[in-house]
């Protein structure tokens, strides 16, 4: 009887990321790969719009060297979408819609870091205007956010991360 008892504490007190992903009701926009913890497509978890929205929506102010005038960016924390799928280090190999492709330290996902946005001033991102995911930093909040290796980083038409050692 005790040993029940604790398993069912156990498994009532497990993080809420370790819940299964559910399955996408919409166009899948990114597709996450490689070493994660959480997937819903085989070894691999997709997410749609709303999925992503699931995460908690964060909203960025900032300047871009691509954009003219102050922009208005909402999305998912980098940060929180790695907690979601149990992601602690490692690196992000973040393609484009075109096979272009990055590198992001998973390091660079912190409170307060980058956002995979989904919205610019209000409205959704096309592929005609880098979307319709685009990795952005918050460039005014500190210099060390206005740097190349940061504006590399930075990549739009984002469709797919692979998570590598």
């Amino acid at each position: 009887m005790l040993r029940l008892a604790f398993a069912v504490l156990a498994l009532t007190t497990l993080p809420a990321f370790a819940d299964p992903l559910p399955q996408p009701g919409g166009d899948v926009i990114l597709t996450v790969s490689g070493d994660i913890d959480v997937t819903n497509a085989g070894n691999t978890a997709v997410f749609d719009l709303g999925m992503l929205r699931a995460l908690g929506v964060t909203e960025i102010v900032t300047e871009t060297i691509w954009t003219e005038g102050e922009q208005r960016f909402e999305g998912v924390a980098l940060v929180d979408l790695m907690a979601r799928l149990g992601v602690e280090d490692g690196t992000l190999r973040a393609t484009a819609i075109n096979d272009y492709a990055v590198d992001v330290p998973v390091s660079d996902a912190v409170e307060g870091g980058p956002i995979i946005a989904y919205i610019r001033n209000g409205a959704p991102m096309s592929v005609r205007d880098k979307g319709p995911l685009w990795i952005v930093y918050p460039y005014d909040r500190s210099a060390e956010y206005r740097s190349e290796v940061i504006y590399s980083r930075s990549i739009w038409q984002l469709n797919r991360i692979a998570i590598q050692d």
